[in-house]
């Protein structure tokens, strides 16, 4: 379970970085730039703090693995149920609040779509279990 954790902790890390890529790498400049500033600026807050969100949870999980799956530390117990329970609701909201059109008849959308349902529902999964066995 611990070497489950160190490589969701990994993963996190890697999806922060690419979080502040993601408007480039999803070819959303112009869009972005047609927005209005409050909005523009609303979406650069965010971009950051979900980048710094997942680089905390990526780099306490890496420090405190062991903690987290020996089972006798309620704070790393209620630490991993949280971190658990974000991860589902990303997932969830992967399937539930996305609109099909912005995938639908595109396979590499689509393959992206699952890898992130995996990768998603993987990181609940591992800190769920971490926090409740």
């Amino acid at each position: 379970m611990t070497t489950l954790l160190i490589a969701a902790a990994i993963g996190q890390i890697i999806i922060a970085f690419i979080n502040l890529r993601l408007d480039r790498l999803l070819n959303w400049q112009a869009d972005i730039e047609k927005l209005p500033l409050l909005l523009r600026e609303v979406f650069t807050v965010h971009k950051w703090f979900i980048t710094i969100i997942l680089l905390i949870f990526g780099v306490i999980t890496i420090r405190f693995a062991p903690v987290f799956t020996a089972g006798d530390n309620p704070v790393a117990d209620w630490l991993a149920a949280g971190i658990g329970i974000f991860w589902a609701i990303r997932t969830g909201i992967q399937w539930c609040y996305y609109d099909w059109s912005h995938w639908r008849g595109q396979p590499g959308l689509i393959l992206i779509h699952w890898i992130l349902t995996i990768a998603y529902g993987g990181c609940a999964t591992v800190y769920l279990i971490a926090a409740f066995t």
